[in-house]
């Protein structure tokens, strides 16, 4: 199986769960603190390309960070560099978990998505 890095929170029973599956698919993980290490500007900017998704997809919108500064109604008027370079800027804004091959990314952790990229 082919080595993922994961950024994650190690306190967040979501990102356990998905390093435990990934784990049980015999994926080999460099595991990323996404609060001490958050990934760069240039990293954010390719995994969102990478991945196909919006930009607000990658937005930790049921997170207490998110809610404090209001970005709800911010993030409109931000640019694409100017969100990125918010998430980069504070890993708790990312919806996390954060996977990537270099080829393929996933946020968040839903089994169906995971069994279709990361599956065996």
């Amino acid at each position: 199986m082919s080595k993922l890095i994961v950024y994650q929170y190690p306190k967040c029973s979501t990102c356990r769960n998905a390093v435990k599956w990934l784990e049980a698919q015999g994926h080999e993980l460099e595991l990323r603190h996404i609060k001490d290490s958050p990934p760069s500007e240039q990293e954010l900017t390719e995994w969102i390309d990478l991945s196909g998704l919006e930009l607000k997809k990658f937005f930790n919108t049921a997170g207490e960070v998110y809610r404090q500064e209001g970005l709800k109604d911010k993030l409109p008027g931000l640019s694409r560099e100017e969100q990125i370079a918010l998430l980069s800027s504070n890993g708790m804004l990312i919806k996390r978990p954060l996977v990537s091959n270099g080829k393929q990314v996933t946020v968040g952790f839903k089994t169906e998505e995971y069994e279709r990229v990361w599956g065996k």
